[in-house]
């Protein structure tokens, strides 16, 4: 009786050993996890242009809208020129109130279900003068 007790004891340790060790790789497995980018508005030069002018960006993840120089500056999504010509889309990318102050932010959710493709923004203030960007959303 004492030889089957013990063999049971084994056998249980090995499997609680199995266990832990697999459920280690499950709990210490990467996961995909979203990114945070920033975009000055305004370049460091003083220049009325988003630096970056392009940014690659997953479903997702966050963008930062850095006030930097020469403000006033907003970030306003294109509805016609973005994938899925949605209107709802873009005004939710879009933050009309201008930043006045340097260092100052808005963030920028991409929507998870948001379609692949270049999304299109300007500052409405510069747009004039050239300060347009292109958010380029991996699918």
């Amino acid at each position: 009786m004492k030889s089957i007790a013990a063999t049971l004891r084994r056998l249980s340790l090995a499997v609680l050993t199995v266990i832990v060790i697999f459920g280690s790789f499950a709990v210490f497995t990467p996961t995909a996890s979203a990114e945070t980018y920033t975009v000055k508005l305004g370049s460091d030069k003083g220049m009325l242009a988003f630096e970056p002018k392009k940014l690659t960006v997953k479903a997702g993840d966050t963008i930062v809208w850095k006030n930097n120089k020469v403000p006033p500056h907003n970030v306003v999504f294109d509805p016609k020129k973005n994938p899925t010509a949605d209107a709802a889309l873009a005004k939710s990318l879009s933050h009309k109130k201008l930043l006045m102050s340097p260092g100052q932010t808005e963030t920028t959710v991409i929507p998870v279900d948001a379609a692949p493709g270049t999304y299109t923004f300007y500052c409405e203030p510069h747009r004039g003068a050239g300060m347009v960007g292109q958010v380029i959303v991996e699918g």
